[in-house]
């Protein structure tokens, strides 16, 4: 009997580096991620470099790993002053900039090598870690390939693929793994997920042909057409697995919940303080007839800080209360949770109280179920809940346990649904209509690539009445500047109003990188929505810049410290005497953060120093000023949502935005960014412009690989755009992609790494 090996499972592309290229290439490649054929042919370069148009050395940055084309200035070889061996630097420029390349010896003769090859005149690729040796940027005995060296001269017009590679895995011998696999690969190797049809219609090449293109040059525009292919096969697969998404969705049949005469809508309608905008009259009236449907809503609600969606959900939760149903309101913190719950009490008075006494004869009960319940309270809210008493019930993740029963469910509302994933909105939402809210504005771009699954509706004014914000960035280390900001705080407690004071860790002892899974409150030393491709070279960079400045620490941290809320806390108490100052973060426990929320409110303690865990949702009308510290740790996005707890009333809010960092650095650029505009969607658009753009399939965005290796959601809209309307025609002809099995198979690997993705963020 023959024994199967695991070589018999193996095809072309799952084949193992060692057994296609050996032990030693294998192992190299290993320290990139590449273990197979497949994963080393879909490495890909990520530019092109030209033998006649040298690349820019003015792009090289200190401790990065660096491969650049140029030519040779001059050779010195000559002995060590302070100690034995000898040292030859080179110099080599693109035309534009030069740089240094030093090489150490014990002995001349190994240095006379290199010297005699890197004469004056050679061009080469350079690969090695870029150093610096007083205060000029060298690198030290780095790899290079000479270009004289070519044995086939019809090469050496050819533009040169380069790759990400390692300081001891330079990108050429990348690119001679890939040129050793390639010739044993086929067509049939790589099934091609873009419908014929479509090549033919954009000149595309196949993704066998665009493969060899992308590795193997001939010349720049065979590059172009083929990074062109890919970024459509990217966009086609994103846009048709969103498609059968939504098609799935609107084939089930669901409840229809439509409008009653004088029922607990028209009851709350008429007890509103105010008149409902323009935009929110619009938006409920789509939702309104939407959920009067047995076609499953599936909708979006963007709206800036302030626009009033919750109102929008109020109303429609109650239209759907009215017919007989019952409404979820899914949040991501306890924190949320409990402001909403007021909220909408106070908004509904007596027609929140059903079942108590004093409730009107028209009223409904709105329960809550978060994760701190006591065993007794839960079994009671779990049984209001089961038994419809309960119309409306806000939750946090706890609304998603087996043990909730709510019998007739017919509309689920998610807020902040970016802090949910995918198989978490489906456990609440699936089979009911779904109201789905950001208060982060969103880029077109963005949601047709992450939720091209829901129709999308948008509030761009703000109710009436609301003074308004306005933004100053306070340099940290600018002690007058600093007693203002303290005084200024004095100043608005003394004429009635509340203070935020935002820091970015709970206590000086957390680590950099920590996070706090409690509330789902980042505590890291970035915002929640940054993407730094290096998140320990950032912090590292920002502790130069300072050091660079040579000013002294504040006396709440040090220049090397990031502003901890415990020692803030402490500090403030002495620096303000006479006023009480509370503290809220995610440590905490719920009755405590329900505590210091209400002594904020009630003006007992008219401080309140805190961490992110008020980044949402918290509606306190008196708050009319938030000084940030370290606002360079925080997002675009967190630092325009944080800046949404003041201003919130008829008295106009002041956002102090502090900060450390150099001028001209990416961190205080995204500060200025910040302070130049109150527009959450003019800020969305600068964010884009101003960091990584991310995964926007979910991946963690800070630092992880995304999922989209050639599509820019940022710069390729028309792309996207056009790979969006075919799929969704194809998606209506062909359900469940039965006659387009590579595409079918492609769309089911991006799924589960797009759950994936989104169930880890």
């Amino acid at each position: 009997m023959v024994q199967a090996v695991a070589s018999d499972d193996w095809t072309a592309l799952s084949r193992p580096l060692e057994r296609a290229l050996g032990k030693r290439t294998a192992k190299a490649l290993e320290r990139l991620g590449l273990k197979t054929v497949e994963d080393l042919v879909l490495h890909f370069p990520f530019r092109l470099a030209h033998r006649g148009e040298l690349m820019p050395i003015s792009q090289v940055r200190e401790g990065e790993s660096v491969t650049v084309v140029a030519q040779v200035l001059s050779a010195s070889l000559r002995p060590m002053n302070a100690r034995k061996g000898f040292l030859l630097t080179v110099r080599i420029a693109d035309g534009r900039n030069e740089l240094g390349l030093t090489f150490f010896g014990k002995a001349m003769r190994p240095l006379q090598y290199h010297e005699r090859r890197l004469q004056a005149g050679t061009i080469a690729t350079f690969s090695g870690t870029i150093s610096s040796y007083r205060g000029e940027l060298q690198l030290n005995h780095p790899e290079y390939e000479i270009y004289d060296d070519e044995p086939d001269l019809s090469k050496i017009s050819q533009p040169i693929p380069i790759y990400h590679a390692t300081e001891k895995l330079p990108s050429w011998h990348i690119e001679r793994a890939i040129a050793a696999v390639l010739p044993t690969l086929t067509a049939a190797d790589f099934p091609d997920p873009l419908p014929a049809g479509y090549r033919a219609l954009h000149h595309l090449p196949s993704r066998f042909d665009a493969i060899h293109a992308l590795h193997q040059p001939t010349e720049d525009k065979a590059w172009e057409q083929a990074n062109a292919r890919m970024k459509h096969e990217e966009a086609f697969v994103l846009q048709t697995s969103l498609a059968q998404r939504a098609a799935q969705a609107r084939g089930r049949k669901v409840s229809a919940f439509p409008a009653t005469a004088g029922g607990l809508l028209q009851a709350f309608d008429e007890r509103l303080p105010f008149a409902l905008t323009d935009g929110q009259v619009t938006v409920g009236g789509e939702i309104s007839s939407e959920i009067a449907t047995c076609v499953p809503m599936q909708r979006l609600l963007q709206g800036d800080v302030g626009s009033g969606k919750t109102i929008v959900a109020v109303r429609a939760m109650l239209q759907v209360v009215d017919a007989g149903g019952q409404a979820a309101f899914l949040v991501p913190t306890e924190v949320l949770a409990w402001q909403h719950l007021r909220t909408i009490e106070g908004l509904m008075g007596e027609l929140a109280m059903g079942g108590q006494l004093g409730s009107s004869t028209q009223s409904t009960r709105v329960e809550i179920l978060t994760g701190s319940l006591t065993a007794g309270q839960r079994r009671k809210a779990l049984a209001r809940i089961a038994s419809g008493e309960a119309g409306i019930v806000v939750g946090t993740h706890a609304l998603l346990s087996e043990d909730v029963q709510i019998p007739f469910l017919g509309l689920a509302v998610i807020d902040e649904q970016h802090r949910f994933g995918v198989d978490q909105r489906d456990s609440l939402a699936s089979g009911v209509h779904t109201l789905v809210m950001t208060a982060t504005p969103i880029p077109r771009t963005i949601a047709m690539s992450v939720f091209g699954d829901l129709d999308v509706s948008t509030l761009r004014e703000l109710p009436q009445g609301r003074a308004g914000v306005t933004s100053t960035l306070v340099p940290l280390h600018n002690e007058r500047w600093m007693d203002r900001a303290w005084e200024r705080a004095a100043e608005e407690v003394a004429s009635g109003g509340r203070v935020f004071v935002v820091c970015p860790r709970i206590d000086a002892d957390q680590p950099e990188d920590a996070e706090q899974s409690e509330e789902s409150e980042q505590l890291d030393a970035f915002g929640d929505d940054e993407a730094p491709t290096d998140a320990s070279r950032l912090a590292s960079s920002r502790a130069h810049e300072q050091e660079q400045l040579n000013v002294p620490g504040t006396d709440i941290a040090s220049k090397d410290e990031v502003h901890s809320a415990v020692a803030t806390h402490d500090f403030l108490t002495g620096r303000l005497p006479g006023i009480t100052i509370g503290m809220l973060h995610g440590r905490m426990k719920p009755d405590e953060k329900a505590m210091a929320m209400e002594r904020f409110a009630s003006g007992q303690a008219p401080i309140l120093v805190a961490t992110t865990v008020v980044e949402v949702g918290v509606d306190v009308p008196d708050a009319t000023l938030m000084i940030i510290l370290d606002a360079d740790r925080f997002g675009l996005s967190q630092l325009h949502q944080l800046r949404g707890r003041i201003g919130r009333g008829t008295k106009a809010g002041l956002c102090l935005a502090v900060t450390g960092v150099a001028s001209g650095t990416l961190a205080h650029d995204r500060v200025e960014a910040f302070v130049s505009t109150t527009d959450g969607f003019e800020l969305a658009e600068k964010d884009l412009e101003l960091r990584s753009e991310g995964d926007v399939l979910g991946a963690s965005q800070s630092g992880g690989q995304s999922h989209l290796r050639f599509l820019s959601v940022v710069r390729d809209a028309p792309t996207i755009e056009v790979a969006r309307e075919a799929s969704r025609a194809l998606v209506h002809d062909d359900p469940d992609l039965t006659l387009h099995p590579e595409l079918a198979a492609a769309v089911a690997t991006l799924d589960t790494g797009r759950a994936h993705y989104m169930e880890k963020g």
